[in-house]
C-alpha cells in the first residue's frame, strides 16, 4: 500500500510538472508576435522613415511639374515609379510628402486625445460620487456632437491647416480616452496596493500618479495606435473634401480626390494614394490589437 501510494505521488507529480511545461510553453507561444504584428511594423517604420527624411530621399519635387508625361501609369512614365497625376507631377513623391500631412495629424490628435482623456478619466474613476457623474455627463454631451458637423465648422471658421485640423481633431477623440481610462483606473482603484497606500496616509495625488497612472498608461497607450488609424481616415476625408491642408500641400485624400474625375482613364492617381492610405490603417489597427492582446495575457499571467 505505501509503494502504491508513493506511487501515485510520483504520478501526480509528475503529471503536475507537464501541466506546468505546457501552460509555460502555451505562454511563450502567446508571448510571440507573429508576421501580422512584424509586416505591419516594418510598414509603418518604412512609411515614417520615408516622411522622416522625405526632404534627402532621391525624389522628384513634389509640386514639379512633368508636360511630357501628364496622367501617365507607372508602366508608362519614365522616371516616374508609380506615374504622374493629372498636371504631370509624380505621384510617389506626392504620396511621401503626403505622408508627413497623414501622420502628423493622427498622431498629434491622438495625443491630444490621449492626453486629456487620461485625465479626465482618472478623475472620474478614482473619486467617483458627483466628480464621475459630472464628468460622464460632459462626455456623453461631447459624444452626442456631430463630430463631422464640427470638423467642418472648424475648417470652415479657422481655415483648413494642420494646426486646425489636428486640434479640432483631438478635442473631438478625448471622450473615447477618457472611457479606456475610467474603465481600467476602476479595476485598479480597489487593488490590494492602492488600498495600502490609502491606509499609510498616502495623497490622492500620489496615489493616483505613482499607483495607478502607470498601470492605466499602457492600456490606454495601446488603444491610442487604433485611434490614429482613425485620425488618418478623418484626415483624408477632410482633404477629399478640400478642407483640410490647402493646395499645393500633398495630402493622401487631396490626392485621392483629384482622380475621382478621371477614374476611368487614369485610375492609379486615386488608386495608388487610396492603397497606401489602406495599408498604413490596417497596420495601425494590427499593431494595436496584437499590443493590446499581449498586455491582455500579461495581466493573466499576472492575476
Amino acid at each position: 500500500m505505501a509503494s502504491a501510494t508513493t506511487q501515485e505521488r510520483l504520478d501526480q507529480t509528475g503529471n503536475q510538472e507537464q501541466e506546468n511545461q505546457a501552460a509555460q510553453a502555451a505562454a511563450r507561444k502567446r508571448a510571440r508576435y507573429g508576421p501580422f504584428f512584424w509586416v505591419p511594423l516594418i510598414w509603418l517604420g518604412t512609411i515614417v522613415f520615408c516622411a522622416a527624411f522625405a526632404d534627402i530621399l532621391p525624389l522628384q519635387p513634389n509640386d514639379e511639374m512633368d508636360f511630357t508625361a501628364i496622367s501617365s501609369p507607372p508602366w508608362e512614365a519614365e522616371g516616374h515609379i508609380m506615374g504622374t497625376d493629372l498636371q504631370g507631377r509624380d505621384v510617389l513623391s506626392r504620396i511621401i510628402y503626403g505622408a508627413r500631412v497623414s501622420l502628423t495629424v493622427g498622431i498629434v490628435a491622438t495625443v491630444i486625445g490621449m492626453t486629456f482623456g487620461l485625465m479626465i478619466g482618472l478623475l472620474a474613476g478614482y473619486y467617483r460620487g458627483w466628480v464621475e457623474t459630472a464628468i460622464t455627463l460632459g462626455l456623453d454631451t461631447l459624444l452626442a456632437l456631430p463630430a463631422l458637423v464640427i470638423l467642418l465648422l472648424a475648417s470652415v471658421i479657422f481655415g483648413g491647416s494642420l494646426t486646425v485640423v489636428s486640434v479640432s481633431l483631438g478635442f473631438l477623440l478625448i471622450p473615447a480616452f477618457a472611457r479606456v481610462s475610467r474603465a481600467n483606473t476602476l479595476n485598479f482603484a480597489q487593488r490590494e496596493f492602492v488600498v495600502a497606500a490609502k491606509a499609510m496616509g498616502a495623497r490622492d495625488v500620489r496615489i493616483i500618479v505613482l499607483e495607478i497612472l502607470p498601470n492605466v498608461v499602457l492600456p490606454v497607450a495601446a488603444y491610442a495606435l487604433v485611434v490614429v488609424a482613425f485620425a488618418i481616415v478623418v484626415e483624408g476625408a477632410l482633404s477629399f473634401l478640400g478642407l483640410s491642408v490647402p493646395s499645393p500641400m500633398p495630402s493622401w485624400g487631396g490626392m485621392i480626390a483629384e482622380g475621382r474625375e478621371s477614374l476611368g482613364e487614369t485610375p492609379h492617381i486615386s488608386f495608388i494614394p487610396a492603397t497606401v492610405m489602406f495599408l498604413t490603417v490596417l497596420s495601425f489597427n494590427l499593431v494595436g490589437d496584437a499590443l493590446r492582446s499581449k498586455l491582455a495575457d500579461l495581466r493573466e499571467s499576472a492575476l
